[in-house]
């Protein structure tokens, strides 16, 4: 067991190399030109392999919002490439967002988001993202994994110390950092979406609406997400801040106007 011990020490060990933008210490092992370079590969598949829609209304009115929400973003954020918004053609109620500035939403989305502000809600999610690098994080704490359950081989480890380190791995790495990576962009994102000038409140409406949908649910302890009750909890608790930043945009003259059918 000293040796379980000893390399999930060492993994512990190197997190820390970056911080995240909320101060949060991470582990970073590839370059933002990878990660983009990755991510334009990625996206270039997806369009290929997934229906793009061609609802001309339904692509303006989610272009509108992804303007606003990348309007937000400080001039370091947006970088020199620009964004790309892709709609796709799914009953999925999902969007992403990918490094190297690639956001894509499945029109299944707009049937749950009800309004410009909840999906500019999932819009900042997703860019928050990307913000905090977590698609770098993720494949590097992956790459850590692979690493320490290598390592154990090489020292002779036995199947059921193998098994401890992978499970052990996943718990202690996988899982947890996964919630804090959804919580961490739920916190950029409705700061970001507040920036925009996008009532911030909508936000845990729309966490409401997908609640709503019931159904049994993994313990929080083994979920990859936070449960829908600590999301909007959290977000109760960020509401006063983003209401001032919201108030803050419309002094600006941030005022979103998107409407579903109709583009701006």
């Amino acid at each position: 067991m000293k040796q379980v011990f000893l390399i999930l020490f060492t993994f512990n060990f190197l997190i820390g190399c970056a911080t995240s933008p909320t101060n949060r210490r991470q582990v970073v092992l590839y370059s933002e030109s990878d990660m983009a370079r990755q991510g334009e590969q990625a996206y270039r598949e997806m369009q290929t392999e997934i229906p793009v829609t061609t609802d001309n209304r339904e692509t303006a009115y989610v272009q509108c919002v992804a303007d606003y929400v990348i309007e937000a973003l400080e001039p370091a954020q947006r970088g020199s490439v620009g964004w790309e918004v892709t709609v796709f053609d799914s009953e999925q109620a999902n969007a992403f967002a990918l490094p190297g500035g690639k956001i894509g939403v499945y029109n299944g989305l707009l049937d749950v988001a009800y309004n410009q502000h909840q999906l500019a809600a999932v819009m900042a999610h997703e860019v928050g993202h990307v913000l905090a690098n977590h698609s770098n994080e993720r494949a590097s704490r992956s790459a850590l994994r692979n690493v320490g359950i290598a390592a154990a081989r090489i020292l002779g480890a036995s199947d059921t110390t193998l098994q401890t380190i992978d499970f052990g791995s996943q718990l202690g790495l996988t899982l947890p950092f996964n919630r804090t990576q959804e919580s961490e962009a739920d916190a950029i994102g409705v700061m970001l979406m507040a920036n925009a000038g996008f009532e911030p409140k909508q936000s845990i409406a729309l966490w409401e609406n997908m609640s709503a949908d019931g159904g049994p649910r993994s313990p929080e302890f083994l979920s990859t997400h936070p449960s829908p009750d600590s999301r909007i909890g959290a977000l109760r608790d960020m509401m006063e801040q983003a209401n001032a930043l919201q108030q803050q945009a419309i002094a600006r003259g941030m005022v979103p106007d998107c409407v579903p059918g109709l583009a701006n």
